[in-house]
């Protein structure tokens, strides 16, 4: 998917939100739910006491270099201690995409939840999005990676 239309797909998942779905949104803004065989729910509390992740990159929805902070992904994937080949990631306005875990890797990308130290906000790319460090391997830069950089991410699924 190229960038217009992630950002047409974006638009239309805004337009098409029911009021239940933004209802629920600003209910629990700041919780990510993590499947694999169990579940859980981490607030952003939980998410800081994991091991940070920083790294400098651009990227195609932002001006310039930007510092992202978060949990690597890599760190998330442990901490289910489940096998499995695919992560489903799931935005709070239903927006899905599948990442091979094969992604998560020491260097590679993170659930970001702040950018140029300030939280990301709930209302744009926050409050959790997946920035993976586009600047630092030409390999992530492809319309495939910016397809699974999900911002406003509300639930990680380990599967086959």
């Amino acid at each position: 998917m190229n960038r217009p239309q992630l950002l047409a797909a974006f638009c239309l998942s805004l337009a098409v939100s029911t009021p239940l779905m933004a209802q629920e949104a600003v209910d629990s803004p700041g919780e990510l739910t993590l499947r694999g065989d169990s579940a859980t729910t981490l607030d952003l509390a939980a998410l800081k006491e994991m091991p940070v992740s920083s790294f400098e990159t651009s990227t195609v929805w932002t001006d310039g270099v930007s510092r992202f902070t978060g949990v690597a992904l890599a760190d998330l994937l442990a901490s289910l201690g489940d096998k499995g080949t695919v992560l489903r990631a799931v935005a709070r306005d239903g927006y899905s995409v599948e990442i091979p875990v094969s992604d998560a890797v020491p260097g590679g990308p993170i659930v970001a939840y702040e950018m140029d130290d300030a939280p990301l906000e709930a209302d744009m790319m926050g409050p959790y999005w997946i920035v993976y460090p586009y600047d630092s391997d030409p390999v992530y830069r492809s319309e495939e990676i910016e397809a699974r950089s999900i911002w406003q991410l509300d639930t990680l699924e380990l599967g086959d």
